[in-house]
């Protein structure tokens, strides 16, 4: 971040679903919530996003499906693509995560852990996990999620 232009919070998240596509629009209202200044929100699919996107970043927001036990490849083909030219450079920044499943999580949400921790970025909010539909509670999280996240960006 630098005094010339706003912190930058870049949601990066593979939504193909209906249910994954509803908890993307309720980090996406959190990190908008009016009440929190001076920072620019970046919203942009797995398969779009670039070495560019994430250093240009001030913080992180991943969202993905768990498929088969593990994240969707869209967004490991996204960590394949930044890992070793952002590593380094983006340590020490926040970031949050969101995983939806039909039954299971934990594997996927380990997975990303691990390439976030190799990363080197910090974990600012419980990662949000959400199996079977979607309610009222797990929008309600995932807006906690976009908001913490965003917070921690603002100027001061």
């Amino acid at each position: 971040m630098t005094a010339d232009r706003a912190p930058v919070l870049l949601v990066v998240h593979h939504t193909p679903s209906p249910p994954t596509r509803e908890l993307l629009e309720a980090v996406l209202s959190g990190a908008n919530d009016p009440e929190i200044e001076g920072v620019t929100v970046r919203s942009v699919p797995a398969l779009g996003a670039t070495i560019p996107d994430v250093l240009s970043a001030d913080g992180y927001v991943f969202g993905t499906s768990a498929n088969f036990g593990y994240m969707s490849g869209a967004l490991k083909h996204f960590f394949d693509t930044v890992y070793y030219p952002c590593l380094d450079a983006v340590a020490g920044r926040p970031y949050g995560l969101w995983v939806h499943g039909n039954n299971d999580t934990a594997g996927a949400v380990r997975a990303v852990e691990k390439i976030v921790t190799g990363l080197a970025l910090t974990k600012v909010a419980a990662t949000v996990e959400i199996t079977g539909g979607v309610d009222a509670a797990a929008r309600e999280r995932c807006y906690e999620l976009g908001a913490t996240v965003a917070v921690t960006l603002t100027p001061g």
